[in-house]
């Protein structure tokens, strides 16, 4: 595989370092190195200035080990030469004579300012900010995880960009995290190179006296002049990137230009700028301080400020027209009526006492018990559950709340805040006192009671659920029993994709040849309708792909999937470690209602006629009294040619009645009937 140029630039880089180390570098080349050591040390810092995002410059820790590394080397190599050769190029040689003006102490004393500015001002506070930032950042995490899945579930956003935020969360945590490690090679680097700077001078010094012959005052002058050029040329670009740290670790705008956020924040408010402007031509009026130079600037300051505030109020009102602008032309468009005529799969709506529960800030989770509900259905059902859209209303009363299925209240409940509701689960004796309510998932009787009386509930036998799990239950139990209507032909065309990727040629042999998505769709529609799975997609489709040359009849192929899944069927109903109470249907009837089924193109129905069809409830009415009254669910047992026929009867009359098939159980589940459905 070709490498490309920029690696090649970069290990280049990290090879002449390596060089340096080792081999002795010429003056001239040596002062190519040097030039570029400034080079890069200025472009890292106004890189850093002009970054809008710390994450644009997610590499600068690698940077930093980088740049220190290279930084090192040549002081090595500048001291090799000036030991050997008294001479380190025409860089160092100008540092040392420039900036100290021709003076070696001048020279000094610069050279130790620009090492404590770095060292204690800089360095210091970068890595102090470093420390901090990852740990906030680290910290902060689960937080911003949670809102990502409350925008999510709300709708808010969509499931791309809930990926990229996350990604760009953990892209944070990393940066910081290592960046609160490579801040201390700044440090070290200004510790090396203060080392080296007296290394130097010693070193230069003995080799003057002892090899040029030099008097102790010559052999001072001429290699500190090389020492201080030599650590100037070092510790100048040492702190350029040093400052590029600091910059880029207390950057607090994300997405601002540095430069002009910087003048708006610090000379943006006009107020300000005539205090200072005051205080500054006091000072030059009533002191012996230089009375045109504050007078000036002064004045400098106040017409500084009156130019902002006329700037601020144009943009104001140039802000206040356009809004204007827009508004009238939302109102002048035909379009703008669009948006109202999306509607929601699933809403719930609110009173604003439930507020708090939904609010992240104020310590609600309701947002997260949401998220849940869509986890716990597509395990259990193994469709996705569409967007639940939360919102609160005004109309409603404070602490009530309104499950919408597509637009269209289905269900309502209200809560009792900083109570718990208390339910008997029929074996408690002693009563407790509260008011009285119903559960509004089950329309159960329970009690509302307060904090100090939830303990002494739970030991006496209560079930106590707090006001988030009332409203979380219930909203599950509705998702449930319209789930069914909820699956879209997008929803199964999403989950066809998915088989797809792992079984292409089940779902070629299948569609569309064979049956269309709005065909699988009423399958899966029937199964889910009666609370069966979904997730083993792959059975139901082979089963599909077996039995739709055949026949094209959804009602029919739906009874050939529930046969093929009666493993689930049977763990679902039927629990393994113990016999099962279930009623079963009488023949007769069985024959009476496949007797009274009528064919035609659009699908079978029944025919029976009504009073007998009355007799037959009330028989299925007394059966499932007998089940519920041992504390069983209503099952009844039929044959599998009538199942489906006598599942569509019973359903206006009990929704709750669950109807199985003899193919549809395993044959190691025991069963017993305590009854018969007769007429």
């Amino acid at each position: 595989m070709q490498m490309k140029k920029a690696d090649v630039g970069v290990a280049l880089y990290i090879l002449a370092a390596f060089i340096m180390f080792i081999v002795p570098i010429p003056a001239a080349l040596l002062d190519v190195f040097l030039a570029f050591n400034i080079a890069i040390a200025f472009t890292i810092l106004f890189v850093a200035m002009f970054s809008k995002e710390v994450l644009e410059m997610s590499y600068f820790p690698t940077i930093l080990l980088f740049t220190t590394i290279f930084r090192i080397a040549m002081n090595v190599s500048s001291t090799r030469n000036i030991l050997s050769t008294g001479y380190a190029g025409n860089v160092v040689q100008t540092f040392g004579e420039f900036v100290g003006g021709g003076d070696l102490i001048i020279g000094a004393i610069v050279f130790i300012i620009l090492i404590l500015i770095q060292f204690m001002v800089i360095n210091k506070g970068s890595e102090r900010v470093a420390e901090v930032t990852a740990r906030f950042t680290l910290d902060a995490m689960p937080g911003k995880q949670m809102a990502i899945d409350a925008d999510l579930n709300t709708g808010a956003i969509t499931e791309a960009e809930a990926r990229k935020r996350r990604e760009k969360i953990q892209e944070e945590a990393t940066f910081f995290g290592s960046m609160d490690g490579a801040v201390k090679y700044v440090k070290g680097d200004a510790i090396a190179g203060l080392i080296i700077t007296v290394i130097n001078l010693v070193g230069g010094m003995a080799m003057g006296m002892t090899r040029e012959g030099l008097e102790a005052t010559a052999a001072l002058d001429k290699y500190a002049i090389l020492t201080i050029g030599d650590g100037l040329c070092s510790q100048i670009p040492s702190l350029l990137i040093s400052l590029s740290t600091g910059i880029l670790v207390t950057k607090g705008s994300k997405d601002a230009d540095f430069g002009s956020t910087l003048i708006g924040q610090l000379f943006g408010i006009p107020k300000a700028l005539y205090l200072v402007g005051a205080t500054i031509a006091f000072l030059g009026l009533v002191t012996d301080l230089n009375t045109i130079l504050f007078l000036g600037m002064g004045l400098l300051f106040i017409v500084s400020g009156r130019i902002i505030a006329g700037t601020i109020e144009t943009a104001q009102t140039e802000a206040q027209v356009d809004k204007d602008e827009v508004a009238a032309e939302e109102i002048r468009q035909p379009e703008n009526v669009n948006s109202l005529l999306q509607v929601d799969p699933i809403e719930l709506e609110f009173g604003y006492g439930i507020i708090p529960l939904a609010d992240v800030n104020q310590g609600g989770d309701l947002l997260d018990r949401v998220v849940m509900i869509r986890r716990q259905i597509a395990l259990e059902l193994g469709t996705v559950v569409p967007i639940i859209r939360l919102r609160d209303n005004i109309q409603l009363n404070p602490n009530q709340y309104i499950i919408k299925i597509k637009g269209i209240q289905v269900s309502e409940g209200e809560i009792l805040f900083d109570h718990y509701m208390a339910m008997n689960p029929g074996y408690v004796e002693e009563e407790i006192t509260g008011i009285p309510t119903f559960e509004p998932s089950f329309h159960l009787p329970a009690i509302w009671i307060t904090e100090g009386q939830r303990e002494r509930a739970e030991s006496m036998g209560y079930t106590v659920v707090d006001p988030p799990s009332i409203i979380a239950t219930h909203l599950t139990e509705i998702i449930r029993q319209y789930i069914a209507e909820l699956l879209t032909r997008q929803d199964v065309q999403n989950l066809v994709n998915n088989l797809r990727e792992t079984n292409p040629s089940l779902v070629e042999e299948l569609m569309p040849k064979l049956m269309g998505i709005g065909e699988i769709q009423k399958v899966l529609q029937n199964l889910l309708k009666e609370g069966i799975s979904i997730r083993d997609l792959l059975t139901i489709f082979e089963t599909l792909a077996d039995y739709a040359p055949t026949t094209r009849d959804t009602d029919i192929l739906t009874e050939y999937a529930r046969q093929s899944l009666k493993r689930a069927i049977s763990n679902k109903f039927f629990p393994s470690h113990e016999t099962t109470s279930v009623v079963t249907l009488d023949p007769k009837i069985e024959q009476e209602i496949m007797a009274s089924v009528k064919q035609t193109e659009q699908g079978a129905y029944l025919t029976l006629d009504p009073e007998r069809t009355k007799k037959i409830m009330a028989s299925v009415g007394t059966e499932m009294q007998k089940l519920e009254s041992i504390g069983k669910n209503p099952i009844i047992i039929t044959s599998p040619i009538v199942r489906m026929y006598f599942k569509r009867l019973t359903e206006d009359y009990y929704k709750d009645l669950i109807v199985v098939s003899y193919n549809e159980i395993e044959s190691n589940v025991e069963l017993q009937s305590v009854g018969m459905v007769t007429a």
